[in-house]
């Protein structure tokens, strides 16, 4: 038994440091669209320009050839990740299917990025086409992050989902993870406006947002900012709420992370427009989003995961006495 312990503290580890490394490539993506270096291996997928090394030392092909290694690593370790859990952990165990599910988010993880490349939607590209895969490449991402969450906080006692019966609960969770995952793909299209079509000054971008000969991905640039300030107070409301039918520590704990991401996320998406979305300022905006998510996925974890509470209507039968 003290050996299985063990075993189990270390997988549980490996899970969150797995989950951490995912977090640090998805950053360097972002460095890689944001300083237009996603062509850097032109339009070769796995090779890069061809070759498995690349001979040129271009700063942007090794921006990007860095890129698909650290996402290789990644990939190696959710696959460890998962044989590890079939060996510790019975057939049919929640933990299994957490790591199984991470697997198929990284493999279509991987194809989406190999369709960026493949259909040449990097660099200067600004089609209707690299959009829409930016926006279902961000919610992939996220689904990615929710999964291996789930695995690491399943794997350190975490109890199953109970979806059944949950009511006002569930309906409250459910909307925050689909306006997040709404947020996220809106904030996708938003960054890659930003940096195809950077604006001067604060005052010229707004200006271009509002032009109705803009480019669509300018017009678009102006929801994101209404969406974030929706799905903030929805978040701070709904946590509150949660908190009040499901009333124990993880939820408590998990809530009051949520606010707080939620805050430091408002205002860091105040700063990134006002100084006209830095690349490092770009980075921070996506750090605290996949925080946010990730607190809003271990909030969900630990709300659905406790039995409802079912109350009873009051008796009308007469009581001894009466």
């Amino acid at each position: 038994m003290g050996t299985f312990l063990r075993s189990r503290r270390n997988f549980t580890r490996f899970v969150w440091v797995t989950l951490g490394l995912l977090i640090l490539v998805i950053l360097w993506g972002a460095f890689v669209r944001a300083t237009g270096s996603g062509a850097g291996c032109g339009s070769h997928w796995p090779l890069c320009n061809g070759v498995v090394l690349p001979r040129e030392a271009r700063v942007d092909t090794m921006i990007e050839f860095f890129h698909r290694i650290t996402s290789a690593l990644s990939g190696l370790f959710v696959l460890a990740m998962v044989v590890w859990a079939f060996r510790l952990f019975p057939k049919g165990h929640i933990v299994r299917k957490g790591a199984v599910l991470s697997l198929f988010f990284i493999i279509t993880e991987s194809l989406l990025g190999a369709g960026l490349v493949l259909f040449e939607w990097v660099a200067h590209n600004a089609s209707v086409g690299r959009a829409i895969s930016m926006a279902l490449h961000l919610v992939n991402t996220f689904l990615l992050l929710g999964a291996v969450t789930l695995t690491a906080w399943w794997a350190g006692g975490g109890q199953p989902l109970r979806l059944r019966g949950q009511g006002t609960v569930g309906w409250l969770v459910f909307g925050g993870l689909l306006l997040m995952m709404v947020l996220g793909a809106s904030g996708a299209v938003t960054a890659l406006g930003d940096t195809l079509f950077p604006a001067g000054s604060l005052t010229e971008g707004i200006a271009q947002d509002f032009l109705p000969t803009a480019h669509f991905l300018i017009r678009l640039r102006v929801y994101h900012p209404i969406i974030a300030i929706i799905t903030g107070i929805y978040l701070a409301l709904a946590g509150r709420a949660i908190v009040a039918k499901r009333p124990g520590p993880d939820t408590h704990r998990f809530s009051r992370a949520v606010i707080a991401i939620v805050v430091v996320q408002l205002v860091a998406g105040f700063v990134n427009v006002i100084l006209l979305a830095p690349v490092w300022m770009q980075m921070i905006h996506l750090l605290l989003a996949d925080l946010l998510w990730i607190a809003a996925v271990l909030l969900a974890a630990a709300a659905l995961s406790e039995e409802p509470v079912v109350e009873k209507a009051p008796s009308l039968a007469p009581q001894a006495g009466d």
